[in-house]
């Protein structure tokens, strides 16, 4: 492809030889003979310091936001905003041919994502996802590194579903995707939020740069649905132009569609749909947040135009994602081990507090939180812990370079003057056991925070670890 079209609708501050480009990347370690370099500057590397360095390794170009003094360099204002745009012109803008629906927001983007991808195909369309799980095309799965990919992989994704005949594509938009650029270009036929409670501030810094970083995702919306129970549900599309607002509410009738006489049962949620029409929906998937998920996911459809029913018998099809309230075999014994990806002082009570609306004996809780990330978080995930739960099992999440020991202290704090009892076994895998050889009839067993991961992050490097093998192996040693 030719430089100039990889260019096209970007500003160019100088000339250039219009050379033939055979590859694009921000990365250094990907720069191959015909390449074009783009060099962004990040929070430890900055891509200007080996532009020279890349030229030498066969780059074609470079891209950069100042005068260099070197030959074949491209200057333009911003590279790292720019940086999609010339992807997209590189896999032929493949975006344009796809009706694109985003969700945001601190929780429940994942199984809302999955929803609405079910609605679709169970409505005769072909339909793509991306997100934190695992990115789909159709019942094909691809690995999933980020919630949101940087931009040369979200544009090879989407390339792939036209090739494959997507009409749709439902994804997760994280807010440092939204902060960095990496959606920059795309236009979104639904902009979906969930809620919005404390995460990434260790990236953020401050609530307001999260909020305003969530927000940039209905600057570039066809609709807008959102969340009227949450405070900031209304205050996200403020000020902004939409084809469409679209509302969804469980605690106010001041909804488009509002979720009424809601009941909590083992194996899901039921609750009338009301809005233009009324209707039963029957979620099959247990716990308060899924009256709320299930609820965006019914709004981000009926506003695509699916067609009620279709909508509500789709609901009732659904399956649970993994890693999201998971049920684990056990043995048949008699308590119950869930797996949940809470890793957030919200969704934290939220999981317990709706395990505890199910649940006959205790709940035990067993969590930690991640090193290297917010430190405002652990007091507060301990206190939530000990406040809802019956027993508690502090141990190591994902402490990454981080001293798990003084994490554990962290989420102490938070748990002290609390009578709820508690146990700390630092190792997870131990953790694990200890739960499980310490339960009593029926019991509710919370392994809170790694959710789909199938590997943990530790001071010495990154090891497998699969709740659900461990968990295997332990009920086999018991046999």
């Amino acid at each position: 492809m030719k430089l100039s079209e990889l260019l096209k609708g970007i500003e160019v501050k100088n000339s250039y030889e219009d050379v033939e480009i055979l590859d694009v990347t921000q990365d250094s370690r990907l720069v191959t003979k015909g390449s074009l370099f783009v060099c962004i500057k990040g929070a430890a590397f900055d891509g200007h310091n080996v532009a020279q360095q890349m030229l030498d390794n066969g780059a074609q170009a470079v891209v950069v936001e100042r005068d260099l003094g070197i030959n074949n360099q491209i200057i333009v204002d911003d590279t790292r905003s720019i940086y999609s745009f010339i992807c997209s012109n590189f896999f032929g803008n493949p975006a344009k041919k796809l009706k694109l629906i985003g969700l945001t927001g601190t929780n429940g983007k994942t199984t809302t994502t999955f929803l609405i991808k079910q609605i679709l195909e169970n409505s005769g369309k072909r339909v793509g996802l991306i997100g934190t799980v695992q990115n789909m095309i159709g019942d094909k799965i691809y690995p999933a590194k980020f919630t949101t990919p940087d931009p040369y992989e979200l544009q090879k994704l989407f390339a792939l579903m036209v090739e494959d005949g997507c009409e749709y594509c439902v994804m997760e938009v994280s807010s440092q995707a939204l902060a960095q650029g990496r959606v920059n270009g795309l236009r979104f036929a639904v902009a979906a939020f969930t809620n919005l409670t404390q995460d990434h501030l260790d990236y953020h810094k401050t609530w307001e740069n999260y909020f305003e970083s969530k927000r940039i995702l209905f600057k570039n919306a066809d609709v807008a649905v959102t969340n009227a129970d949450d405070e900031n549900g209304l205050k996200i599309i403020d000020g902004l132009d939409f084809e469409k607002v679209v509302t969804y509410a469980v605690n106010t009738n001041n909804a488009t569609y509002v979720a009424k006489n809601v009941k909590f049962k083992s194996n899901g949620v039921e609750y009338e749909l009301v809005g233009d029409s009324i209707g039963r929906c029957n979620c099959p998937i247990p716990g308060r947040f899924s009256v709320y998920n299930s609820l965006c996911a019914a709004s981000c459809a009926l506003a695509l135009g699916i067609e009620f029913n279709k909508v509500l018998e789709s609901i009732a099809k659904s399956q649970g994602v993994k890693g999201r309230i998971e049920v684990v075999p056990n043995g048949n014994r008699d308590f119950t081990i869930i797996i949940d990806y809470a890793h957030s002082p919200d969704g934290l009570e939220n999981i317990i507090t709706s395990l505890k609306e199910i649940s006959k004996g205790r709940v035990v809780t067993l969590f930690g939180c991640g090193g290297d990330r917010d430190k405002t978080k652990r007091p507060k995930m301990g206190k939530i812990a000990a406040e809802l739960s019956d027993f508690c099992i502090v141990t190591s999440d994902n402490p990454r370079s981080e001293n798990p020991s003084e994490i554990i202290k962290d989420i102490l704090v938070g748990m002290e003057g609390i009578t709820t009892p508690y146990e700390v076994v630092e190792n997870r895998r131990d953790a694990i056991e200890y739960a499980i050889r310490n339960a009593q009839k029926d019991d509710i067993i919370l392994l809170a925070g790694k959710g789909h991961e199938t590997y943990q992050i530790l001071p010495t490097g990154t090891i497998h670890f699969d709740e659900r093998e461990v968990i295997a192996d332990i009920i086999g040693s018991l046999d």
